[in-house]
């Protein structure tokens, strides 16, 4: 993250003011948002599998959580497009902060832990709003650097959360009630929102205008599906990262259950497992910031290497198979999302930037609840294993099919 920033150490804004420190108030609100909303994805599938030992209900509730978040992508990409992407941003954590209170307020009133699930829900689609305006906004305020390199170091910031937030929240939830954890996440929010206002007070980048309102509302989601499917690349990328998710998605959905539960772990060992996923996840991101890697290379290693580790999560005959596989797929999700964001970046047009992305990030991750609820309706007594081998077999028949008929798309967007 300060890697960027070192290359321009004396540089100044008109107003004086360092353009390094500038950038890395950026960074931080970044990390902060990240680490808030990591600290709630911890929480919410081990508090329902501590408070209902159900394996299936703690994949229900993730289909609940991050759904919502998945299908609004492409509203909130319309939204980067007619409005301020940085003042949807102060609006998204704003709104997470006042969401959190407002949830841990409903369960001191009425009880029960569908309050965690239904503010996490929430904040995840605010959480949707913010990353769609910072994608539009990357390419803007650092039009001078490789792309790559920009979103390895915006990873970064995002791995940070990972690394921290997980040992953070579980440190906390051996203090106190995991309300009391929710109200430290809304204070995060409240950095991450003081980091981005520093950012804006002190930042004078012109930031690409609006576009005017459609004669329909239906216009820019008619705009957004038809760059899908005839700019090339993006529809075979698009099942791609959605073959991608369905594993990343019951990966996410069956660990608080297969760690604490089937290998028999603690909350401490689930928690260092996140960590460690998200060190290589790091390691990953500094390597792709410093190393060129051709497009299409970077998108096949990525997808082998989580199709490999959905394998080794399903078989599972002793935890460290299972968690060798579970560094797999989240370390190397890392990679295969600067391989997508990157070509996203170089194909769509920028009018329909905002719009097209969001309709994209749709179609790749509804795979993700849809493997929440996968396993909620379908895991047996043994465990989930059946089922997370069934989705990374679905995984690599689409990985197969794309290679076969995407070779000389992907030759071309490389050049």
């Amino acid at each position: 993250m300060t890697g960027y920033c070192i290359r321009r150490p004396h540089r100044v804004d008109s107003r004086g003011i360092p353009v390094r420190a500038r950038d890395i108030s950026f960074f931080i609100s970044l990390f902060f948002a990240r680490l808030a909303d990591q600290m709630l994805l911890f929480l919410v599938p081990l508090v329902v599998f501590q408070t209902t030992q159900s394996p299936a209900l703690s994949g229900l509730a993730f289909f609940i959580e991050t759904l919502p978040r998945y299908l609004l992508f492409s509203v909130c990409g319309i939204l980067c497009d007619r409005r301020s992407p940085v003042t949807l941003l102060v609006i998204s954590q704003r709104f997470r902060l006042l969401t959190c209170a407002m949830g841990v307020a409903g369960h001191e009133l009425l009880g029960g832990v569908g309050w965690l699930v239904a503010l996490s829900a929430v904040c995840g689609i605010l959480s949707t709003q913010g990353f769609l305006a910072r994608e539009v906004m990357l390419p803007q305020i650092f039009r001078q650097q490789r792309f790559e390199k920009v979103l390895s170091y915006s990873q970064l910031g995002d791995q940070l959360g990972m690394v921290i937030g997980p040992i953070l929240a579980a440190a906390l939830l051996g203090l106190w009630p995991w309300q009391i954890v929710v109200g430290i996440t809304a204070f995060l929010f409240l950095l991450a929102d003081l980091g981005l206002t520093l950012w804006h007070r002190s930042s004078r980048i012109e930031l690409a205008p609006p576009e005017a309102a459609y004669d329909r509302w239906v216009d820019p989601f008619r705009i957004a599906l038809k760059h899908i499917w005839h700019l090339p690349g993006l529809r075979r990328a698009a099942a791609l990262s959605a073959g991608l998710n369905f594993v990343f998605g019951a990966t996410l959905a069956t660990s608080a259950a297969m760690v604490t539960g089937i290998h028999g772990q603690s909350e401490q060992s689930y928690a260092l497992l996140q960590t460690a996923s998200a060190i290589a996840s790091i390691a990953i991101l500094a390597f792709l910031a410093h190393v060129i890697i051709p497009l299409r290379a970077m998108g096949a290693i990525g997808y082998t290497a989580i199709f490999i580790g959905g394998l080794l999560t399903a078989i599972s005959p002793s935890y460290g198979v299972y968690a060798a596989g579970y560094i797999l797929v989240l370390g190397f999700d890392r990679m295969f999302t600067i391989y997508l964001r990157s070509l996203r970046q170089k194909i769509i047009p920028q009018k329909d930037f905002g719009k097209t992305t969001g309709a994209m990030i749709t179609v790749n991750n509804l795979s993700q609840p849809l493997a929440g609820l996968l396993v909620g309706l379908f895991s047996g007594p043994e465990g989930p294993s059946l089922v997370i081998g069934g989705i990374s077999l679905v995984m690599g028949a689409i990985g197969v099919i794309a290679a076969v008929s995407a070779a000389p798309v992907l030759k071309q967007a490389n050049r």
